[in-house]
């Protein structure tokens, strides 16, 4: 853990430059608007450590799958979203020298990402040839009002001479993906265009044939005059470019301002990008840098209305949750139900960009807090709309009659990961999917998906349980063989818990929702039986499967055992553990890791986060302090599940511990790995931990329920909820609990297991 970040509750700020933390700092200050995004490089050249990205939402690429032993049901490609057009690229130059951080000597250097309006600035002064002292300050932001549009606005300030500034304004296609798995490069030329007023660069992928088109326009200003120039047009393959010069002189500012737009054939015509970009680019023309940043500071404060943590008394923990939150904002919108939720957002290459069960299982609980319903829903039809290619994916793996496989990793619904332990055998992901369907409804209420989408993806997930299944018939159970469970430093065991568990849960939610559509729409419950084919022997195994799950259990210890045989290990706790070997999958062997006992993630417990209400209390606690302590939390999906369940057990100070370093995983790069790009599904976890956690929120039988309490080195704590449409804002200090209803909508709910109701527009205060 490296801490070079200043604490402040509404910026992430970096005082100095150190090139060491220079890729860290790329990834924490990204933007992005959930149509794009744009890692915190550098707007002029920097021939130093960087990962250059540019991302555009939904745009990917099958690169060829690349193993060393082939097997089959392996995908062909692994899907990565791509690296495109570098649109913020300045090369500067004064008096001949280029400006590069690499090769000067630099100095009162702050980079501040203002989550507050949403734009990241950059000042220094560099030193150059001959002693000559330039001042820069440059203010960038994607917007989230016109999506399609990117703006800079980058001045030069000489300090102590007069000289010549040359400018060069570029578009630049012609880039690579650093993971690419044979340094291909992804993107094949279109066509450039380039006048005296504008440019444009056309791409394609190969393969999936994504075109996208890139266009700009720059503007100068000179001691505060604007300033007309004819440029030096530059165009070649995948680029195009305007250089131009300009007088500086000593103590005045000379402002660069750059506007671009990136659309592509997801949203448009492919034959139609260059008209439809040139009127985005326009249109931002027409409003001008300032508006356009009033704009974007007025619609992140309409975010914040409806999404902000407020925490009074510890900075540290509110700088965590607002970045948390702020990222998860810019990255999926819910305005395309194509979309969903890659591991790292907009912020950098690992993990492809694509889409895992983090997206239900960490993700959908904030979007239905702090959004409008149908926002959650689209991340349910995301998955329904691939429910063929999850049937198919099981198909390539032998199974049959409609039984659904949803993948490991996916972009469109193909399975693109090839790690065997995890492709064929992290199978506990469909068990999440079917919970999301369930978390949803619980939470809305609203009903009619059921009928509309969720029973077919419900059946689907259910016959490939009811087929991975084996019967035992000298124990006369059902057992599940050769998996890998959420704990990924364990492959290939038999009877992980919780994949046997989640597994019998959604048969048991499946016919449950088959009863209730039964009920209460018998033509829709019909016309479904029909479509899918479900027939009375069917769900009569399914029971059966219920009744005879096996579960392995300790009875000595009163805890259920993670898998068969786990209790063969030797039993060691990691605060017994040299600190040297630490983080396990830095240190130590594959071979080593597999055969000790320490988890990276929460597992069984990860099953009584989701089946909480199925579990008392003695139960929970039994199970937490026997799983905790061999947990290195080498997950950043872990410390906030243990978070939530210390709360419940009234763990405060590991509660706190868990929450701290979810909230601040990245921010103090925990796990020495941040360059990569942020973990933005563990935000969402992040935002669980303060409002499932500290909050004690649950819906359980329709009734929202609050169980909070303030951790002790909190002064107060603030957080908000969509609740069927309702708007509350609950306030929590030592003292009271104060709910604030902000809709007209009269809400019950239940506050440490007595009942209340919020009237519309009112406040409810409650003393402890």
């Amino acid at each position: 853990m490296k801490q070079y970040l200043k604490l402040d509750e509404w910026s992430i700020i970096e005082e100095g430059f150190d090139p060491e933390n220079h890729e860290v700092s790329e990834s924490v200050f990204s933007i992005g608007n959930g149509h794009m995004g744009q890692r915190a490089n550098f707007e002029e050249d920097y021939t130093g450590k960087t990962l250059q990205g540019s991302y555009m939402a939904g745009v990917y690429y099958p690169d060829k799958t690349r193993v060393g032993w082939w097997k089959n049901g392996y995908p062909e490609y692994f899907a990565k979203v791509l690296n495109s057009t570098n649109w913020i690229g300045l090369k500067i130059e004064i008096d001949g020298e280029n400006l590069d951080l690499h090769n000067v000597n630099v100095k009162e250097f702050v980079r501040e990402l203002n989550m507050k309006e949403g734009y990241l600035e950059r000042t220094f002064i560099a030193t150059l040839k001959e002693g000559k002292e330039v001042k820069i300050n440059t203010k960038r932001f994607v917007s989230i009002v016109d999506k399609e549009v990117g703006t800079i606005r980058y001045s030069v300030t000489p300090l102590n001479f007069n000289g010549e500034l040359k400018v060069t304004s570029y578009l630049d296609g012609d880039v690579i993906n650093q993971d690419a798995n044979y340094d291909e490069k992804f993107w094949d030329h279109v066509a450039t265009e380039v006048t005296n007023d504008y440019g444009s660069v056309t791409v394609k992928t190969k393969k999936t044939e994504f075109v996208l088109c890139s266009t700009k326009k720059t503007e100068l200003v000179h001691n505060g005059t604007k300033v007309s120039f004819a440029p030096e047009l530059i165009e070649k393959e995948k680029f195009v470019g305007h250089a131009f010069a300009q007088n500086l002189e000593q103590g005045k500012e000379t402002v660069i301002y750059k506007y671009a737009s990136n659309v592509t054939s997801r949203d448009h015509d492919a034959s139609q990008l260059i008209k439809v970009g040139m009127e985005s680019l326009q249109a931002a023309l027409n409003k001008g840098f300032e508006k356009m940043e009033e704009e974007q500071r007025q619609a992140w404060a309409d975010k914040w209305k409806e999404s902000d943590i407020v925490i009074e008394g510890d900075v540290a923990a509110q700088q965590g949750i607002r970045f948390n939150i702020f990222q998860l904002n810019q990255t999926y919108t819910g305005e395309d139900d194509r979309l969903n939720i890659g591991p790292k957002g907009f912020t950098g290459e690992k993990y492809g960009g694509s889409t895992y069960w983090d997206t239900e299982a960490y993700c959908l609980p904030f979007y239905l807090s702090t959004a409008d319903p149908k926002i959650a829903r689209n991340l349910l039809v995301y998955r329904y709309k691939h429910l063929e290619k999850a049937i198919e994916n099981a198909e390539k793996l032998g199974f049959s009659d409609g039984a659904a496989l949803y993948p490991m990793v996916t972009m469109n619904g193909e399975e693109s990961h090839n790690e065997w332990e995890i492709t064929f055998e992290e199978i506990h992901r469909n068990g999440a999917i079917a919970y999301a369907i369930y978390n949803y409804v619980n939470y809305t209420d609203d009903k009619s998906y059921l009928g509309e989408y969720g029973l077919d993806v419900l059946v689907g997930i259910s016959r490939f349980w009811a087929q991975r299944v084996n019967y035992v018939a000298a124990k006369d159970q059902y057992m599940m063989l050769g998996v890998t469970g959420p704990n990924e430093y364990e492959n290939n065991v038999n009877n992980n818990w919780y994949t046997n568990r989640i597994a019998a849960w959604t048969l048991e939610y499946t016919l449950s929702v088959m009863d209730y559509l039964k009920e209460t729409d018998a033509n829709r419950y019909e016309a479904l039986q029909k479509k899918l084919n479900i027939k009375g022997d069917e769900t009569s195994k399914w029971v059966e499967i219920i009744e005879k799950m096996y579960y392995p259990f300790d009875e000595e210890l009163g805890v259920f055992l993670q898998q068969d045989g786990f209790l063969d290990k030797e039993l060691i706790h990691v605060k017994d553990l040299d600190e040297k070997h630490l983080p396990l999958n830095q240190n130590w062997s594959w071979d080593r890791i597999l055969r000790s006992c320490f988890i990276k993630q929460a597992d069984v417990l990860q099953g009584m986060y989701f089946l909480n209400d199925e579990f008392d209390m003695e139960t929970k606690k039994k199970n937490f302090d026997f799983y905790e302590p061999m947990t290195v939390h080498e997950s950043s999906l872990s410390p906030c599940v243990h978070s939530i369940l210390a709360c419940e057990l009234g763990y405060k100070d590991k509660a706190y511990e868990m929450y701290l370093r979810t909230a601040r995983l990245d921010l103090d790069n925990y796990n020495n790995d941040t360059e990569d790009g942020c973990h933005t599904t563990s935000m969402a976890g992040t935002w669980m931990s303060v409002v499932q956690g500290f909050g004690g929120l649950k819906v359980r039988n329709n009734q929202l329920i609050l169980n909070p309490f303030i951790p002790g080195e909190w002064k107060s704590f603030s957080f908000k909820i969509v609740f069927r449409g309702a708007l509350l804002n609950i306030n929590v200090t030592d003292e009271t609990i104060q709910i604030t209803n902000e809709a007209d909508v009269t809400t019950p709910l239940i506050v440490h297991g007595t009942k209340y109701e919020v009237k519309g527009n009112d406040t409810l205060s409650i003393q402890y």
